[in-house]
């Protein structure tokens, strides 16, 4: 299948100058094979590619609903001995704190939790190469007993709604860009964030946008980060410096919506690893400053013929197509539904603020970036919807699949999106929830996003996630003994 070229940034050399860096990479996607850095085709490939690089322990890994690696260690031997992975069920049902919600009238847990079983995604393995042993790591996914998909597994979840698109003979194409941030080690969780001290021997101070003395401060981190990715076959697109003080984001290069959901994953865990070789913490929380702007995890998408390989968005005279027009709909339609998906955790509202890059509305326009739902200007193959929507703390696969559900359901519906916004909208009155309980609101009352997720899935997360919120409330901030302690 030919895929669109949908991002138009032009790809650096690795330079001392990075403001605009890249991996060199293919721009056919290539089978994988025995040599490959990523990826082969079944357990006697993998037997061969293990061998190969004396790996002697495979992390068997499952992502979780808020994006957290789960699984086990096995050495090798054990692996390629043949017996399934089993976990319990209630792997799927843990909060950020490792808690679990109350049973309700939608949502109830496994009563025995009994395992699941899971499979290896063989186009997954790669190495883990900040282990000192030579280690793999390989995803899985879930099932139950009698090999149907667990629902709540997020990998499961993309696939379910890219099933709705292959059933169309259609194929989406996504970008995500992730921003982060590099702080200074913070062990007691009361103290406030703050920069990290760069080369110059200095945190940063204002904003650096597109600085490259500023991205230079941390080169040695980065080139870290590059070799790291590198070794595992990741593709990194650009690597930027952002508005906040040592923000970073990374462009990843289009492709398949799982495999960029995977990339997305394995990329935290990498610049994580990197970070902490040099003292640093990188952290993908949304709004992890309270005087610095928040990280966010834009994504572009297109959809395109699975048959032809065109982008069903451009007709033939390079217009967009009722098509295009329909998935913008969709989004305006549906996103407020799904924000507790683009913003999973108390913190996350905090990023939503008026009169900052950060969306308070599901307005679109050309090249708008004060509009939730942005339109780069492209040629009329790459043509594409950014949006702008979803922080960095996001469940990737999730995230993905609740956007592409949202377009799916706008071209199913023919749904009209209102007119392209043509100036600052970023202070407009808000059409996005304000917080995690009124977004699980909504997300509760929308009965056609529950059909395409799933009811097992959607009682789950509601009921993770309220029971995320009532954690959060037990908890005092310095905001209320600041001001309420000696005043009420």
């Amino acid at each position: 299948m030919r895929l669109p070229p949908i991002c138009a940034l032009p790809r650096g050399r690795r330079t001392g100058s990075r403001l605009i860096r890249s991996l060199p990479v293919s721009k056919k996607k290539k089978a994988p094979t025995l040599t490959s850095l990523r990826g082969v085709a079944d357990m006697e490939a993998a037997q061969t590619w293990l061998s190969e690089r004396g790996i002697e322990d495979i992390e068997c890994i499952v992502p979780d609903l808020a994006g957290v690696a789960r699984g086990k260690m096995m050495p090798t031997q054990k692996f390629l001995s043949g017996p399934v992975m089993t976990m319990p069920s209630s792997i799927f049902a843990q909060t950020i704190s490792g808690d679990y919600p109350e049973d309700d009238d939608r949502f109830q847990h496994n009563p025995i939790d009994g395992d699941l079983y899971f499979r290896p995604d063989f186009s997954t393995l790669t190495t883990v190469p900040w282990e000192t042993d030579p280690t793999a790591q390989l995803m899985h996914d879930a099932y139950t007993r009698d090999g149907i998909p667990v629902e709540t597994a997020p990998r499961n979840v993309l696939k379910r709604v890219l099933a709705l698109y292959e059933e169309k003979g259609w194929m989406p194409v996504v970008a995500p860009e992730i921003e982060f941030y590099l702080v200074r080690p913070n062990t007691d969780p009361d103290y406030p964030l703050e920069p990290p001290t760069g080369r110059s021997g200095r945190p940063e101070a204002g904003r650096q946008s597109y600085s490259i003395s500023a991205l230079n401060e941390f080169d040695d981190l980065i080139d870290d980060i590059y070799d790291l990715s590198e070794k595992q076959g990741l593709e990194i697109d650009t690597l930027i410096h952002e508005e906040g003080a040592a923000q970073m984001e990374i462009n990843l290069r289009h492709g398949h919506p799982l495999e960029l959901a995977d990339q997305v994953f394995l990329f935290k865990r990498t610049i994580r690893e990197a970070a902490l070789r040099h003292d640093m913490y990188a952290t993908f929380m949304a709004k992890p400053m309270s005087n610095q702007p928040g990280s966010a995890m834009h994504i572009h998408q297109s959809v395109t013929d699975i048959e032809t390989g065109e982008n069903i968005f451009s007709n033939k005279d390079g217009e967009a197509t009722r098509e295009f027009l329909s998935f913008i709909a969709g989004h305006q339609q549906y996103l407020p539904h799904v924000t507790c998906i683009m913003a999973p955790f108390v913190n996350s509202y905090r990023r939503f603020s008026r009169n900052t890059a950060a969306p308070v509305n599901v307005f679109w326009g050309y090249d708008n970036r004060t509009v939730g739902l942005r339109v780069p200007y492209s040629k009329p193959n790459a043509r594409r919807l950014e949006n702008r929507v979803p922080g960095s703390d996001v469940n990737p696969y999730l995230a993905i699949a609740a956007s592409l559900a949202c377009g799916y359901l706008g071209i199913e519906n023919k749904l009209q999106p209102d007119e392209p916004r043509m100036s600052d909208a970023s202070n407009i009155q808000q059409s996005l929830p304000r917080g995690l309980m009124e977004a699980l609101a909504l997300f509760e009352e929308c009965e056609e996003l529950i059909d395409v997720f799933g009811e097992k899935f959607f009682a789950t997360y509601r009921a993770i996630k309220q029971e995320e919120f009532e954690t959060f409330m037990s908890v005092i901030s310095p905001w209320e003994r600041e001001y309420l302690l000696l005043n009420v």
